[in-house]
């Protein structure tokens, strides 16, 4: 086990997430899933991870590229985009509830339905068979054919073919083959998670194998076993008291790794802010999403994005567009920003360049 501290783990997390910009199709399959979130405040949260890792990004890139680009929209540990590769190993996927026989035969009847268009806007279906409605999740009143539709996709038995102005199009998916080695599917989730979020702490870890039942219901019996295994074959060191693991094939403790020379304001579901226990133990303080907070309960903002200096967290920004405009309101951990000018400087260029993504002026 090596020698680590602290210092060594930020440098590493920081270095190895924050990659050189590329391409967004390598950028994809480096990553392997990028969470999404419909938010806009001032751009969904794809598009704000994405905006660090690809060069010349621009908000809405993804969804423009997307049907030219090798990825799927699917559930992971959370929905977002993920590489053929990682959709491929979750399915065929059960879910939790079992359909009974006349809903298995309203599917059947829609994948036809699908498979003859070429590709369905939800609308269009619900107009074909008029499946009526049903109550939702949320208590409100939806399109049963939407649920049906939203129910196959996550079997696997429809794709998101595009979006059109933020809805999905479906195209039917060929049903797959179980896999005959299940552990070693699920020793490849881990990695993807490992891959995507390391360091992680052990709180961390299993925290996201625990989440793979969302990607795998039909495994979900066989987690726990999958944990124990990456716990043993996974290397690791104990900093601080805590055990945390990486990929195998790196050394937090090379000098390779080196945290990016500028500042980053860092979507909430970016995967350097990502884990929030992972957070506090790196940086010292405690950062929440408070999106969905009462606003008089709220500390830091509606969306409040991480602010990063180098390898440091030192606070946040909550960034708004007004009639075409940047506008950012920034608060410090320290209650005001670093006296450097190099600082101030990277922040500025920071702030262009978000401007720049969102099509947008400084203020």
């Amino acid at each position: 086990m090596p020698s680590l501290a602290l210092s060594d783990l930020r440098r590493y997390a920081v270095a190895r997430s924050l990659f050189k910009p590329t391409t967004l199709p390598k950028a994809i399959a480096r990553l392997g899933f990028v969470q999404a979130d419909p938010i806009r405040s001032p751009a969904r949260a794809q598009d704000l991870t994405l905006r660090h890792r690809v060069k010349g990004y621009r908000a809405g890139d993804l969804e423009r590229q997307y049907p030219k680009l090798a990825v799927e929209e699917d559930f992971f540990v959370n929905y977002g985009f993920v590489t053929p590769e990682l959709h491929a190993r979750m399915h065929p996927r059960t879910a939790r509830q079992a359909w009974p026989p006349e809903r298995w035969a309203q599917a059947q009847e829609v994948w036809h339905h699908v498979q003859q268009r070429g590709e369905a806007h939800p609308r269009e279906v619900d107009a074909h068979f008029a499946h009526g409605h049903t109550t939702n999740w949320w208590g409100g009143q939806s399109k049963a054919s939407t649920q049906l539709l939203d129910a196959m996709h996550y079997r696997g038995l429809l794709r998101v073919a595009r979006r059109d102005n933020g809805i999905r199009l479906y195209a039917a998916h060929q049903p797959q083959t179980a896999p005959d080695d299940v552990p070693a599917v699920l020793d490849q989730l881990v990695d993807v998670l490992m891959n995507k979020y390391a360091p992680l702490p052990q709180p961390g870890l299993r925290q996201l194998v625990a989440m793979l039942k969302h990607a795998v219901p039909q495994w979900q019996d066989q987690l726990r076993a999958a944990l124990q295994r990456a716990v043993q074959r996974l290397p690791h060191a104990e900093v601080d008291g805590v055990a945390w693991y990486w990929p195998a094939d790196e050394d937090p403790g090379s000098r390779r790794w080196k945290a990016p020379e500028d500042a980053r304001l860092l979507a909430p579901f970016d995967p350097v802010v990502w884990d929030r226990n992972r957070f506090e133990r790196l940086w010292g303080w405690a950062y929440r999403f408070e999106a969905y907070t009462p606003p008089a309960q709220r500390v830091r903002g509606y969306y409040a994005m991480p602010l990063l200096w180098r390898d440091q967290v030192i606070g946040w920004g909550n960034l708004s567009v007004v009639e075409g405009r940047l506008r950012a309101d920034l608060g410090y951990v320290d209650g005001q920003p670093p006296k450097d000018e190099t600082f101030q400087q990277a922040l500025d260029t920071e702030l262009s360049t978000m401007a720049a993504c969102l099509g947008a002026e400084r203020s």
